[in-house]
């Protein structure tokens, strides 16, 4: 067995500890990583739907509020051109 330089370490958490721990993280990012980080899963995800990213939003189509964690975030739906 190898002799290892650092330890193994790992934490047992309940999920509703790990998503309080995911949102804190992302609070504690300066904004301009957190918006990267969403134009960087916008553009994965439509270019896996479509193939590739859209060049350009046509309109949103509908608006919904949602509040979790004491966080509310607006959410758009966006129709594609």
């Amino acid at each position: 067995m190898k002799n290892r330089k650092m330890l193994m370490v790992a934490r047992k958490v309940q999920s509703e500890e790990e998503d309080s721990l995911d949102v804190q993280f992302w609070l504690d990012q300066p904004v301009a990583a957190r918006i990267s980080e969403v134009t960087r899963l916008r553009q994965e995800y439509y270019s896996w739907l479509l193939g590739e990213f859209p060049k350009r939003m046509e309109k949103i189509v509908s608006r919904k509020k949602i509040c979790a964690w004491g966080i509310c975030l607006t959410v758009s739906q966006f129709f594609l051109e």
